[in-house]
């Protein structure tokens, strides 16, 4: 059962070892370093991670369910171990609950950081943070579409069903979809990049916040994120990418090979965009109707900021928290709303949302009509009582996750506000909390090293659509043959 297992968790450690030559080799070029800690970094990484893999290789023609949860599991936990390792060579984290936050909220694209003031941190640890970003939007993108399915978390059966591209045959069609996942990620990015130097923006900053960008990742080079620039040009170039970031990758392979949109399922993506829309024209009515801002500085502001949050971004233009203590609640509503099934993207997403509101619309006709047959359908795709239970398992999860880890945190003395929105950040991996201690003008460098642990185990439960994680240590897991 876990040849299978390491050896592609020793594939998997393999690239994180070959992603950290790229800051090295700016460390050696740019400053004119012999010997940089990420050469040495790469170099444990790719040792051990040829070890696992040639000690482990196997010719793999079928990956049982078991297998699937644990190289899931086990892929994203050892991925994250070896990619600290550079933030302690550098000795830019005093601590490993430092490093591996970092670590974890680079890979789930959280955006959340330890560091107060990053930009004096070196240019190669700020690439770092942007290749994790990167890397890990690519990688949950991959997940949710290849592996949710073949796992059966979450209702991703009817993303599978919108999606003649994925089937359930999980191995055949692995290495087609990867591909052309990392094709069209690359396309964003490099089309990102070009945009934001248009802005003016510097190449450096622009390749990181284009990573960052994509991945929906929001671990900035500047203290100040997008404010740095206070820019309209670059929050409206940043706005727009984190949207297409926030759509399925599939939508843009299918429009790809087909040139026509409209054969593909587009149902969520509609949902997604009107969300957006009323969040985004709610909270400017209000700021404006109370004198925050004039019009226009109300849409820009409310505009970047919420696209930000809902697509669990993290970057951010403005300390939306001096808007007034009503932000709080709906600031974490706009975080748990999430973007689309099958993107960068982080949080419970809008198809999960309609499989419950198409339930519980069908709920109240039947309770009124009992003999009348409904059928459930979420856009074009029909849907049944597997994808709804997989999905309200899912959300009780979100729901449970968000409750215990809150107490946790308020066991190590911090108020509720803190406890709660910072955990809802990190399940949802939208990055800033509330308040001025993890709020958008604040860090998570000041919190003790417990929360910093369970907040990276929150965010990785988040990532990983929570039933994956928990499975794994359930007691019914192991007894299975």
């Amino acid at each position: 059962m876990w040849q299978p297992v390491l050896m592609i968790n020793g594939f998997l450690v393999i690239i994180i070892g070959l992603a950290m030559l790229l800051p090295a080799i700016y460390d050696v070029v740019f400053t004119n370093v012999i010997w940089s800690p990420f050469l040495t970094a790469a170099l444990i990484s790719l040792f051990l991670g040829l070890a696992m893999f040639l000690g482990n290789r196997m010719r793999i023609d079928k990956i049982s369910l078991k297998q699937g949860f644990l190289i899931t599991v086990v892929g994203w936990f050892s991925v994250s171990f070896f990619a600290s390792f550079p933030f302690f060579l550098y000795g830019v984290c005093s601590s490993a609950a430092d490093a591996f936050f970092e670590t974890v909220s680079g890979l789930t694209t959280t955006g959340g950081t330890i560091f107060s003031d990053v930009e004096a941190l070196p240019k190669s640890i700020l690439l770092w943070r942007s290749i994790l970003n990167a890397v890990g939007g690519l990688g949950i993108v991959i997940f949710a579409v290849a592996m949710l399915p073949f796992l059966g978390i979450g209702g991703m059966q009817i993303f599978q069903r919108e999606n003649s591209d994925v089937n359930e045959k999980f191995m055949p069609k692995f290495s087609y979809i990867a591909k052309r996942i990392v094709i069209v990620q690359v396309i964003l990015i490099f089309v990102c990049f070009l945009c934001l130097c248009w802005a003016g923006m510097g190449k450096f900053d622009a390749l990181n916040h284009a990573m960052a960008t994509i991945a929906t990742g929001g671990l900035s080079t500047k203290n100040a994120s997008i404010g740095y620039f206070d820019s309209v040009s670059i929050e409206m170039i940043v706005s727009l990418f984190m949207i297409l970031g926030s759509l399925p990758m599939t939508f843009y392979i299918v429009l790809w090979q087909r040139k026509d949109w409209k054969e593909y399922g587009t149902s969520q993506i509609w949902a997604f965009l009107k969300i957006l829309f009323i969040y985004i024209f709610a909270t400017s009515v209000y700021l404006t109707y109370i004198g925050v801002y004039d019009w226009w500085r109300a849409v820009r502001y409310s505009s970047f900021n919420i696209i930000s949050v809902v697509t669990t971004t993290g970057f951010v233009s403005i300390d939306y928290s001096l808007w007034g203590s009503w932000v709080v609640i709906p600031f974490m509503i706009f975080a748990l709303t999430g973007g689309c099934t099958g993107s960068t993207s982080g949080s419970i997403k809008i198809l999960r949302w309609q499989v419950l509101f198409a339930y519980i619309k069908r709920a109240f006709v039947v309770s009124t009509e009992p003999n009348r047959v409904v059928p459930l359908k979420v856009g074009n795709a029909p849907s049944d009582m597997g994808v709804v239970s997989s999905v309200f398992v899912l959300f009780v999860g979100f729901i449970l996750t968000i409750a215990f880890m809150s107490c946790l945190v308020t066991l190590d003395g911090y108020d509720l506000e803190i406890a709660l929105s910072s955990v809802v950040a990190c399940i949802s991996n939208s990055g800033p909390g509330a308040g001025s201690l993890v709020g958008p003008a604040g860090n998570y460098g000041s919190l003790s090293d417990f929360t910093k642990w369970v907040l990276s185990a929150t965010m990785m439960l988040g990532r990983l659509e929570v039933i994956t994680v928990v499975t794994v240590f359930t007691k019914s897991f192991w007894a299975r043959n």
